[in-house]
């Protein structure tokens, strides 16, 4: 689930030694978070309220890993 967030800020990272390449000292720009990274979490988290709050879900604004969906019939929790 953490690989699906994108970063805000760039973030560098050393090539691993296994990787082979004429250019010693270059480095790898992350375009997308990875395991390891303090922002990954963070991350995650935006990418997941985005794409939560397009369903009709709302964010509770005192837990905020509660959300709820009303609809004609139905009250619906998702709790993370």
């Amino acid at each position: 689930a953490f690989l699906n967030g994108y970063l805000e800020e760039d973030i560098f990272m050393e090539q691993s030694r296994d990787f082979e390449s004429s250019n010693v000292n270059q480095v790898c720009k992350l375009k997308r978070s990875i395991y390891g990274l303090k922002q990954v979490s963070r991350s995650w988290n935006i990418c997941f309220d985005n794409e939560i709050k397009e369903f009709g879900f709302i964010r509770n604004p005192d837990e905020l890993c509660i959300y709820k969906k009303v609809s004609k019939s139905a009250q619906s929790f998702l709790i993370l």
